[in-house]
C-alpha cells in the first residue's frame, strides 16, 4: 500500500507546483485537481479498466491546453500516468494507452508552442522504453507462472510416488498377516487342541506345559498381528507426515490440531487412506488457490465417535466457486466409505470439512485368528 501512496504523493506535488506555478485559474485548476485525485485513487482498485486512465489523461490535457501557460509538466503529467499503468494494463491495452498519451502530449506540445524536435525524439524514447519494459514484465511473469505451475505438479507426482510405495508396504504388511493367520495362527491352535487331548489320555503334566507354551505362543502371534493393524491404521501418522513434507517443500505454514480422543478411534486400511487422501487434496487446493500460506488442520471426534477433519485457509474475496475435479474425487472417495464432505466459504476463509465414520466391528486381520 505504501506504493501507492509514494505515486499518489508525487502525482499530487507535480500538479500543486503546476497550481502554483502556471495556471491561469487557480480555482477551476482546483476542480480539475479533485477529478484528476478521485481518478487516481480508483487505480488503486484490483482490477482498473483502461477507461479509467483515458478519463485522467483527458483530465489532464484539458487542464493543461486552456488553464495554464506553457509549460512541460502537464506533458511529465501524461508520462508519470503511462508510467504507473505499466504496471497494470495488459501488453495490448497498454499500446494503445501509450500510442493515446503520445499523441496527446504533442497536441499539448503544439497548442502551447513547446514542440521541438529534440522534445518529441525524448518523448517516443520514453514511451518506447515503456513498451519494452511491459514486454520483458509480461514475459518474465508468464515464465514465473509457468515455473510455479510446473513445480507444482512434479511436487503433485512426488506425493503420487510417496503414496504408491505407502499402499505398497499397507498391502504387503497384508499379506504377511494373512499368512501368520493361514500358517502360524492354525497350527498353534491345532497343536494346543491335540496336547490336550495328550493330557488327558496320558495324565501327563508335561503335556499340559507344552499346551501352556503353544498358547503364550498364540497369544504373541496375535499381538504381532495387531501390531501389524496398527501400522496400517496409523492414518494421523501419515497425515502428520504428509504437512512435515508439504512445509519443508512449499513453506506452507500448517497449523495441525488433534482433538482428545481421535488417536483412539479405530479406522480400517481402507479409511485411512481415505482420510489421507482427502487432507491431501484440501492442502493441495489451498496451495493453489488460497492467498495466504498459513492453513488451519483440525482432526476431532464425534458426538457418536467418527473422525471429523476441517482443513481452512485464507481467501481475500469470497467468490463463487463449483466442483473441480480433486473436490469431486474427495466427496467420491467419502461417499465409498458412507463419510461426508461439506465445502463452504465466508467472507475471508474457504472451508474443506467432513465425517469418516469409525471401524464399528474391528475385524480386519487380528479377528481371524481369534
Amino acid at each position: 500500500m505504501y506504493q501507492f501512496w509514494l505515486r499518489f504523493f508525487i502525482f499530487l506535488l507535480l500538479w500543486a507546483y503546476m497550481i502554483v506555478e502556471y495556471s491561469l485559474n487557480k480555482g477551476i485548476s482546483m476542480l480539475f485537481l479533485a477529478a484528476a485525485v478521485g481518478a487516481f485513487f480508483f487505480l488503486s482498485l484490483q482490477r482498473v479498466s483502461i477507461i479509467l486512465y483515458l478519463g485522467l489523461s483527458v483530465v489532464i490535457v484539458l487542464h493543461g491546453i486552456f488553464f495554464v501557460e506553457g509549460n512541460l509538466l502537464t506533458i511529465i503529467l501524461l508520462l508519470y500516468v503511462t508510467m504507473i499503468s505499466s504496471l497494470r494494463l495488459s501488453e495490448n491495452k497498454l499500446r494503445f494507452y501509450i500510442i493515446l498519451n503520445v499523441s496527446l502530449s504533442l497536441i499539448v506540445s503544439f497548442v502551447q508552442q513547446l514542440l521541438t524536435i529534440e522534445l518529441t525524439i525524448m518523448a517516443v524514447l520514453f514511451y518506447s522504453l515503456m513498451i519494452m519494459t511491459s514486454v520483458y514484465q509480461n514475459y518474465f511473469k508468464e515464465q514465473k507462472n509457468l515455473y510455479e505451475k510446473l513445480l507444482g505438479e512434479y511436487r503433485k507426482l512426488k506425493r503420487l510416488n510417496l503414496s504408491a510405495e505407502q499402499n505398497a508396504r499397507v498391502e504387503e504388511r497384508n499379506r504377511i498377516a494373512r499368512d501368520i493367520h493361514d500358517s502360524v495362527g492354525h497350527r498353534l491352535t491345532a497343536l494346543i487342541m491335540q496336547l490336550e487331548v495328550l493330557a488327558i489320555q496320558s495324565k501327563n503334566e508335561g503335556y499340559r506345559e507344552l499346551k501352556k507354551m503353544a498358547e503364550e505362543s498364540l497369544e504373541e502371534t496375535r499381538h504381532a498381528v495387531k501390531a501389524l493393524q496398527n501400522e496400517e491404521n496409523e492414518g494421523i501418522a501419515t497425515v502428520v507426515h504428509l504437512i512435515r513434507k508439504l512445509e519443508a517443500e512449499s513453506h506452507l505454514f500448517v497449523q495441525f490440531t488433534i482433538k482428545q480422543g481421535v488417536l483412539s478411534i479405530p479406522l480400517s486400511n481402507e479409511k485411512s487412506v481415505v482420510l489421507f487422501r482427502v487432507i491431501q487434496e484440501a492442502l493441495t487446493n489451498a496451495m493453489r488457490h488460497g492467498h495466504s500460506k498459513e492453513v488451519q488442520v483440525i482432526i476431532g471426534k464425534s458426538a457418536i465417535g467418527d473422525v471429523t477433519f476441517e482443513v481452512s485457509n485464507m481467501v481475500h474475496k469470497a467468490k463463487s466457486f463449483e466442483y473441480g475435479f480433486g473436490l469431486t474425487n474427495m466427496k467420491s472417495r467419502l461417499e465409498e466409505i458412507n463419510g461426508r464432505l461439506e465445502v463452504y466459504q465466508t467472507n475471508n476463509q474457504f472451508f474443506v470439512t467432513g465425517t469418516i465414520p469409525a471401524l464399528e466391528v474391528n475385524n480386519d486381520v487380528a479377528s481371524v485368528i481369534g
